[in-house]
């Protein structure tokens, strides 16, 4: 499999390039150059498979040239061997046709340890055959940061650098990357939002000399790796669900869009999803383009779902590209205009065109308690605030008479104050972080300011020098 940018100005790879890349030196993300097909046979096939065995299977056409099965098989047993559920990512039933996924059963409680859990062993595995060191930046509104530092904390051919915006993340997120006490591991906390962050992880890629001197990588979303580690479990929900022999719909709480891209990819591998309803918070910029083409940047929103309180989804570029014929100058052009002006045009037919399968969806912190509330008291299942938005989209915009599953992409433990705020107690964390709060927590703080930055990652890597 080779990938492509969607930029169309940077070298083409094979899956280990991307992994080790993360994001193409024209600015773009990677895409594979075709998405793999599954026929019905072969999806119903997958049914019933354990989910290590199954997530090897539906990965395996990506990372095809760089990868042998057999590693691939063996690194996916060893990452999701430590999730707390048998099933890994089990489907609870919450209402009627209300299914929701629960993909918070990892070392951190949160989604991103389905995908990064097996990036990390993927990381390891290709710098152990290429005798290379990579220095690994990336930027989070809260769960991506602990999840990255947890798969490579401690491994010796990776550093890892994670920017998140001060004061904005809840304290259980902050802690989770704060207190690992890795020497691999540098938390920095920057005054400003999480696009603030996600913008200077941007400029650091985009800096050639200092790309290349520091050896860059990145674990974020915008890494196709962590797209491929997500796909696995859209196809393990909707085959539980009676797929291939029957539709689905998801609704997805979307702050960078990676997570419900992953589930548009796995209905272009041919799983049947018909439905895909993107769940926002008063950061509302994916709804408000779903709803009037209105693709504008405004100000960042503090929320009780701090990881969706994002203006730029970075994934959106990677469907943007494929609903615009896979054209890398329009692609390139459009991101170009939108950074420079704040406001992204999209052709009438396209935005049409992406309406057929996209729906959007938001909720305030007020109405997001009172759907935790609701969901507690009318079928005791307790949701994060995350998963409260994609429960209460569901209820509102599902297709009738579908499953719908939705993304519970955290454990209700990580945003205490708010559960406890709509349900009057608050939930404890899992034994294995239940000393969290009396840890000793190191970070760094550091302005919005690139060079600040690029120094203290410098200074890091040259640590032992």
């Amino acid at each position: 499999m080779r990938y492509h940018s969607t930029r169309g100005q940077a070298d083409q790879k094979d899956f280990a390039g991307v992994l080790l890349a993360g994001l193409a030196t024209d600015g773009g993300l990677y895409m594979p150059e075709s998405w793999p097909q599954f026929s019905a046979a072969e999806l119903r096939a997958l049914r019933g498979l354990p989910y290590p065995e199954l997530a090897a299977r539906v990965m395996a056409p990506f990372v095809a040239g760089s990868i042998e099965f057999a590693d691939l098989q063996a690194m996916c047993r060893r990452a999701y061997a430590g999730f707390a559920h048998k099933a890994t990512v089990p489907l609870v039933q919450v209402d009627t046709n209300i299914f929701a996924l629960e993909l918070f059963h990892g070392p951190t409680l949160a989604f991103k340890d389905l995908a990064l859990q097996l990036v990390g062993h993927l990381f390891e595995h290709v710098l152990a055959q290429r005798g290379e060191k990579v220095r690994i930046v990336g930027a989070t509104s809260g769960d991506t940061g602990s999840a990255a530092i947890e798969a490579v904390a401690g491994r010796k051919n990776i550093d890892i650098t994670i920017l998140h915006p001060f004061g904005k993340t809840s304290e259980v997120q902050r802690r989770q990357m704060t207190t690992v006490g890795a020497e691999n591991v540098l938390n920095i906390a920057v005054d400003g939002n999480f696009d603030d962050c996600q913008d200077l992880v941007k400029a650091m890629f985009a800096d050639a000399p200092f790309r290349e001197e520091m050896n860059l990588s990145a674990v974020n979303s915008i890494n196709f790796a962590r797209i491929a580690g997500q796909i696995p479990y859209y196809f393990y929900a909707a085959l539980n669900l009676g797929a291939p022999d029957r539709e689905v719909a998801v609704a997805v709480p979307t702050g960078n869009f990676g997570n419900i891209l992953a589930a548009w990819a796995a209905r272009q591998m041919g799983v049947p999803i018909s439905r895909f309803i993107v769940a926002s918070n008063r950061n509302d910029i994916l709804a408000r383009f779903l709803e009037a083409n209105d693709m504008s940047v405004h100000g960042v929103e503090p929320s009780l779902s701090p990881s969706m309180d994002i203006q730029v989804s970075s994934n959106f570029e990677r469907l943007l590209f494929e609903f615009q014929g896979r054209d890398a100058a329009l692609t390139a052009k459009t991101m170009a205009d939108f950074r420079a002006t704040g406001k992204m045009t999209v052709a009438d037919e396209v935005w049409h065109a992406i309406r057929r399968d996209f729906e959007g969806f938001r909720l305030s912190d007020d109405e997001t308690l009172a759907e935790i509330a609701r969901s507690y008291q009318e079928s005791g299942y307790l949701a994060d605030p995350h998963t409260a938005i994609g429960l209460a989209a569901a209820r509102e915009k599902a297709p009738v008479g579908l499953p719908v599953i939705v993304a519970a992409t955290a454990h209700p433990a990580k945003f205490p104050d708010a559960i406890e705020k709509a349900v009057g107690s608050r939930p404890p964390l899992p034994p294995h972080l239940s000393d969290l709060y009396d840890r000793k927590e190191v970070f760094s703080r550091a302005p919005n300011d690139l060079a600040v930055i690029e120094t203290c990652v410098r200074n890091f890597a040259n640590r032992n020098v």
